[in-house]
């Protein structure tokens, strides 16, 4: 095989990456005829790389945007009133909108908040990294502050820790329980902790409770919390640490230092250093089991 071959990826990979759509809009795109490659129209199931010439509506793809960018995460305290999708048929405001350019690429999703949810959303240009962070395997926690309307008994906790049925299954929160509040109050608080994504699940098991969710906050996301200066509308981008760190809880390869990206033998040397201290690190912690 030859080493232009070992790097082909899937045609609608490496055009998603470049910013063109998402896989899925760029599949519609090749059924349509829409794209070329090396002067031929596409097919599904067609390969490129970095070398490749592509032409997507009849335009070029520069060069440039088809090499690989580094991975970039940013945090963004949602508010209520804005769509997590890019293109909403009622003509809702959307999150894209509020969010810094990115060069070369496009702003991913993880996860989404539906409209009357805020709190946090993390986005990334790494279309694989946020693949894995929602994919239930990786059993990633979402923490969320709900407000709650009605009266809250100890066996509608009881069923919400062990299992409430819903339209698409069996669902239940991995933690429940009462934040500080007014108990004389007709709305209380409650933190609650659930390791998957399906559609408005807090919402409706709180609702198969008789019960009505008032306000919902999402603060956690895996080992991301909501930073407390992150003002509503607000982006903050996590530094290379934090993304490596990200990309090895997924069993992503961690990427070289931003100094060291264009200087091939530092970052290997550098990725070796970091392969021993992951090796050390298990091994330390193996040793302590014993």
């Amino acid at each position: 095989m030859s080493k232009n071959a070992m790097a082909d990826e899937k045609l609608q990979k490496i055009l998603a990456r470049a910013g063109y759509g998402s896989r899925r809009q760029i599949e519609q795109l090749i059924e349509q005829g829409l794209v070329q490659v090396n002067g031929r129209t596409a097919k599904l199931g067609d390969r490129a790389n970095e070398q490749s010439q592509l032409s997507v509506r009849g335009q070029k793809v520069k060069a440039e945007r088809l090499e690989k960018q580094p991975t970039q995460v940013i945090l963004y305290h949602k508010p209520d009133g804005l769509v997590c999708s890019r293109q909403d048929e009622q003509g809702r405001d959307s999150i894209f909108s509020q969010l810094p350019k990115i060069i070369h690429g496009r702003w991913i999703s993880i996860g989404r908040l539906d409209l009357n949810t805020s709190g946090l959303l993390l986005l990334t240009n790494n279309g694989e990294l946020a693949n894995r962070m929602m994919h239930p395997s990786y059993e990633l926690e979402r923490e969320y502050a709900v407000r709650i309307f009605g009266e809250v008994t100890e066996e509608i906790l009881a069923r919400l820790r062990t299992g409430v049925q819903l339209d698409d299954g069996l669902a239940k929160f991995d933690y429940v329980g009462k934040l500080p509040s007014d108990e004389e109050a007709q709305n209380q608080w409650f933190r609650v902790i659930l390791r998957e994504g399906k559609y408005r699940e807090v919402r409706r098991l709180w609702e198969a409770q008789g019960v009505k969710v008032s306000r919902l906050i999402r603060v956690r996301y895996g080992d991301i919390s909501l930073p407390k200066g992150l003002r509503r509308g607000k982006t903050e981008a996590l530094n290379w640490m934090q993304v490596n760190k990200l990309l090895k809880a997924v069993e992503l390869p961690e990427e070289a230092r931003p100094d060291l990206r264009h200087r091939p033998e530092a970052a290997e040397r550098q990725k070796r250093i970091m392969v021993d201290r992951a090796k050390r690190s298990a091994k330390y912690a193996t040793s302590r089991r014993r």
